[in-house]
């Protein structure tokens, strides 16, 4: 499983799990690279740290540690463009055909720092018209152009599982 976050100028931290992934492992994952993605990306003070409604990201463990390190933070439906991105590696990575767990990471972590800044900068550019057609379209499927996807990480272990 992998944790990554990104912001409209690149790609930031992008961290294995190994195993399940529980509160405390996410807040020691947050801890670890949310502060180092932030200076990376240049965000200065403006930022948000977006996550959808897993009760490991509402735990109070979890808000507590943001609030504790004045981090700006939103939790929601799964809307989050993160999605996106991880739609885009999942492509990518698949291209190359990984054989193995091993592999797979390798290639994940090569992929990931190639995603471009644009990229990313289009998705946070188009994420107001995106909020806008779900309400508009009252939670259905809208016309944004790039659709939310399963995330990678339920796809590494099926993939990898069927070799």
């Amino acid at each position: 499983m992998l944790w990554g976050c990104f912001a409209a100028g690149g790609t930031g931290a992008l961290h294995k799990i190994d195993g399940i992934m529980r509160k405390e492992i996410y807040v020691d994952i947050v801890k670890q690279h949310l502060k180092t993605s932030v200076r990376k990306l240049k965000l200065g003070r403006k930022w948000f740290f977006q996550m959808d409604n897993d009760p490991k990201h509402t735990s109070k463990v979890v808000a507590n540690w943001l609030k504790d390190n004045k981090s700006r933070y939103w939790s929601g439906p799964d809307l989050n463009p993160i999605e996106n991105v991880w739609a885009e590696l999942k492509m990518r990575v698949r291209a190359r055909r990984p054989t193995n767990l091993t592999q797979l990471h390798q290639l994940c972590q090569e992929e990931w720092a190639k995603i471009h800044p644009t990229y990313c900068g289009k998705l946070v550019e188009g994420y107001p018209k995106h909020l806008t057609q779900v309400k508009q379209f009252k939670g259905n499927a809208t016309k944004y152009e790039l659709s939310v996807c399963t995330l990678l990480t339920h796809w590494e272990c099926d993939e990898i599982n069927k070799s």
